[in-house]
């Protein structure tokens, strides 16, 4: 029996429909995502709105945290296909309104509405996977949702680049539709079809208040980001105060317990993910910034440089799934700490590229590999374990703790990145500072994530 379950697949007849509408759904997001990243300095240009930066990413981001609370609680209460059909609705507003923006402050709430819309259907996507997949299968399919982003990394960055170039950032938010309207129609009967099964009423009821915990955390975590943009003045300060007072009891709620100590087991594996996908991301934006504003290159070539980083992660994420087939789980942790590395090494080049003279291109693309393939062994692999700890009826709670630390990570991360180049323009040292202040957070705190995930443990039951 063992040797029949190994050679299960998620493309087997019983897995294969829900399998391609997982990966046409992530496929989608994740287009949208990389060509944001790769129009984001000419777009923030265009808007005169540098200044704000960050906050084309944190207001996806925070945003995307509250769309994963609420939609987390409607699927309890109206099932999945409500949930997808409210997300994708408010995930294509959000784009209608960022393609049609006039001034930064109208983009920034129609990347908020597609945080919101981004949030809820991966969470459906998640949820979708706790239901149908058995662990075994759990790291192929967190692969091939990781691979979802092979097409979007190819052309995604590059072609964003070129219209940006050639005709205008509106038209890659505009290009984007068509596709959304494609994975509508060919995902919309799955997630009719799916039915959740054993819910936890305990989990419904203290749902419905992390939807309120949702909401405190994102306010704070913006009024956080807004102080620190006006200090040293006393005002920034005590704004800042004020955020990060809101945030700790809504962060006690909605990480696991024992996540504030960096208890072993799940609590690890939830934060260093938080860390090194927060890192991953915060660099990969400001590199964005850096090769176009400070080393001259396009929007097309970033975003072929951008790509590389992609599609290393997407094949890292399959290497991981055939290690983890092979070896049954038990060297997860050992993959974990060894990813982390790897993108430590990355960003160590990033900021040293970034600092000395000429554009770098050669080694800005080894650099973007190497944290590519470090996130691609960790990323899904951290997901396994942490579905792996969760007990019967707690699925849904370990799939929203995975969905929620890896938007709010990326959004503080970057936030921060944003509040330091702003300050580096308001007291003159320049964009390229900002950048480089911003870098070196990012590598520490991968060095704190890497002592942390020798705290991961697999759970007695792999």
């Amino acid at each position: 029996m063992k040797k029949n379950i190994d050679k299960i697949g998620i493309f087997d007849v019983q897995y294969k429909t829900m399998t391609i509408g997982i990966i046409l759904a992530v496929a989608t997001v994740g287009f949208e995502g990389l060509a944001i990243t790769t129009i984001a300095p000419k777009l923030a240009q265009s808007l005169n709105g540098i200044h704000l930066y960050g906050w084309i990413f944190s207001a996806f981001l925070l945003s995307q945290i509250i769309g994963t609370m609420v939609i987390g609680q409607q699927i309890d209460k109206n099932g999945v296909f409500k949930s997808y059909v409210v997300s994708i609705l408010i995930f294509v507003a959000g784009i209608v309104i960022a393609a049609t923006s006039i001034n930064m402050h109208m983009l920034i709430v129609g990347r908020a509405f597609q945080g919101f819309g981004a949030g809820a259907l991966l969470t459906c996507v998640y949820y979708s996977i706790t239901l149908s997949y058995p662990d075994e299968l759990r790291t192929k399919i967190l692969a091939a949702f990781s691979s979802a982003y092979v097409l979007p990394a190819l052309v995604g960055p590059y072609v964003a680049g070129l219209l940006a170039e050639s005709l205008s950032w509106r038209f890659v938010f505009w290009f984007v539709l068509p596709f959304i309207v494609l994975s509508v129609f060919l995902t919309l009967p799955l997630f009719r079809k799916l039915q959740a099964e054993n819910t936890s009423a305990l989990s419904t009821e203290k749902g419905n208040y992390k939807e309120i915990y949702a909401v405190l955390l994102t306010l704070g975590t913006g009024l956080l980001l807004i102080g620190l943009g006006f200090v040293p003045d006393w005002k920034g300060i005590m704004i800042s105060a004020v955020g990060v007072m809101m945030m700790i009891q809504p962060l006690r709620k909605l990480l696991p317990e024992g996540a504030f100590l960096v208890r072993k087991g799940l609590p690890a594996t939830i934060v260093s993910r938080g860390l090194f996908v927060a890192c991953f991301f915060a660099v990969e934006s400001y590199v964005v910034l850096a090769l176009t504003t400070v080393k001259g290159l396009s929007a097309d070539v970033a975003g072929l440089i951008v790509a590389a980083g992609a599609i290393s992660w997407s094949t890292a994420a399959w290497l991981q799934s055939k290690f983890d087939e092979r070896d049954h789980g038990n060297g997860r942790k050992q993959r974990v700490i060894i990813g982390v590395g790897l993108m430590i090494v990355g960003v160590a080049l990033v900021i040293i590229i970034i600092g000395l003279p000429g554009n770098g291109i050669v080694f800005a693309v080894l650099s973007q590999i190497l944290t590519g393939l470090g996130i691609g062994l960790a990323h899904p692999t951290t997901g396994a374990i942490a579905l792996q700890h969760a007990k019967a009826g707690e699925a849904g709670a370990v799939s929203a703790n995975i969905q929620f630390i890896d938007a709010f990570g990326p959004g503080l991360s970057i936030g921060i990145g944003g509040v330091l180049i702003a300050m580096s323009e308001t007291f003159g040292w320049g964009v390229l500072t900002g950048i480089m202040l911003a870098l070196s957070i990012q590598f520490l705190c991968l060095l704190f994530c890497f002592i942390i995930s020798f705290r991961i443990n697999l759970s007695a039951t792999l």
